[in-house]
């Protein structure tokens, strides 16, 4: 009886010695080549500026100027 437990005991340790070197491990590295991030942006803006009209003729009076 001792023995069976004995050698279930070596099993037991031989499987999970067997088993912690199938774990799977994870490398990280850089990689060979650069990053390369092409970005194609197109930016188009409006700027619309309201004048009020007695404000506009004194702007175009060529006195002032």
């Amino acid at each position: 009886m001792k023995l069976l437990k004995h050698v279930l005991t070596v099993a037991l340790v031989l499987a999970s010695y067997t088993l912690a070197g199938c774990t799977p491990t994870v490398k990280i590295e850089p990689p060979d080549k650069p990053i390369v991030i092409n970005l194609n942006v197109k930016i188009e803006h409006e700027i619309r500026i309201k004048v009020d009209k007695a404000l506009d003729d004194l702007l175009t009076n060529q006195e002032l100027f």
